[in-house]
């Protein structure tokens, strides 16, 4: 017999597992992934950190919502973020602190005598940052374990070894084929696919929103002398970079966005050459070697806004993908809006409208 269920998410990465979790209790809720595992791709790639500026204005209450959990729940260490830039990069400082602290962000101006007490070995030229010290490490592992178990006790069902193969609507509801030979019934089907967002869209016969992989890259440096352990989170404010540190390593991207197909991100040695050569016109220290490398996609869509709703043309298909860089530091939130929207109860905590799909209708 083919198995129902009332809601089928499609992913099982930070995304679908924090989603299953907030609908605990509310139906009988299956949460799919094609991998072995759930959190192969985007979640288990992550630079897993918290800090409110990241992704700009328009997600900073998605972090801001989502941080209490975060803390409250242990996932949460602390670290600081440091904003820095050049002469020239004086103006965008300014900007940077004046638009964040009016949306209530804690935020400081540094000068120069400043930044070198928190960053040693700072090469002359950068001369200006703005310090945001409630910025956190995240235990990224432990909370999607944590969102994992809670679907399990709340009732869903985790299959991995599930690639969607097709989907069509008819008046029993959406049914599922899938490329091991199972099927299914739901009534409402989840898109939380990350980079394959798009793709599960055309397979359910559905418009793709122009959600859009791009590749990030991360090397782990062995550094001397070793990074201190109160290394703020060091970023660039024109997007060339950031750092911080691992165990007296240092974990250093090159703020890469290079657009890809979704598949299994693999590092490209020019990225990792082109994140060497930024670090050091940042800092003077010695680079050993490079101990670790690893890439992930992070999907935008065409605003770079996340995408959370039903489809205005399909409404028994929801969307909850498009997440960037930002979807690990907005989980609690995005999640609890996600499902107020989904059962119709309960109160989103933050405005839902500018992340609706009816924005590309």
């Amino acid at each position: 017999m083919t198995e129902r269920f009332d809601i089928a998410i499609v992913g099982a990465g930070m995304a679908g597992a924090s989603l299953a979790a907030s609908l605990a209790g509310q139906g009988r809720v299956v949460l799919l992934e094609a991998e072995d595992r759930p959190g192969y791709h985007a979640t288990g790639r992550s630079a897993a950190f918290w800090t409110e500026s990241y992704g700009g204005p328009m997600i900073q209450p998605l972090t801001a919502a989502s941080g209490s959990f975060l803390r409250e729940h242990g996932f949460l260490s602390p670290r600081g973020a440091l904003t820095i830039g050049r002469g020239s990069d004086n103006r965008a400082v300014d900007e940077f602190v004046s638009e964040f602290s009016a949306l209530g962000v804690r935020v400081a101006w540094l000068g120069r005598v400043e930044l070198v007490t928190h960053i040693p070995g700072l090469r002359p030229g950068w001369s200006h940052g703005a310090l945001e010290p409630s910025c956190a490490d995240i235990d990224v592992a432990a909370l999607h374990q944590h969102y994992i178990a809670a679907a399990r006790r709340g009732g869903a069902d985790l299959r991995t070894r599930s690639r969607l193969t097709a989907a069509h609507r008819d008046a029993a509801g959406w049914r599922l084929d899938f490329a091991d030979g199972e099927r299914m019934i739901c009534d409402l089907l989840v898109n939380a696919a990350g980079a394959w967002a798009d793709e599960v869209a055309r397979i359910a016969g559905e418009p793709p929103l122009g959600i859009a992989p791009l590749r990030r890259t991360i090397a782990q440096l062995a550094v001397s002398p070793p990074a201190p352990a109160d290394l703020p989170l060091v970023l660039d404010i024109s997007e060339r970079f950031y750092f911080k540190p691992e165990a007296g390593a240092v974990w250093l991207s090159p703020h890469d966005e290079t657009p890809s197909a979704p598949c299994d991100a693999a590092p490209e040695e020019i990225d990792i050459a082109l994140a060497i050569e930024r670090f050091g016109e940042v800092v003077d220290w010695q680079i050993e070697r490079v101990t670790h490398r690893w890439a992930g996609l992070r999907s935008f869509a065409p605003d770079r806004l996340p995408v959370y709703g039903f489809d205005p043309r399909a409404p028994r298909f929801f969307w909850f993908a498009g997440q960037g860089g930002f979807g690990i530091q907005t989980a609690p939130a995005a999640a609890a809006l996600a499902a107020a929207l989904l059962t119709g109860s309960g109160d989103a905590p933050v405005d839902p409208q500018p992340f609706s799909p009816q924005r590309f209708a």
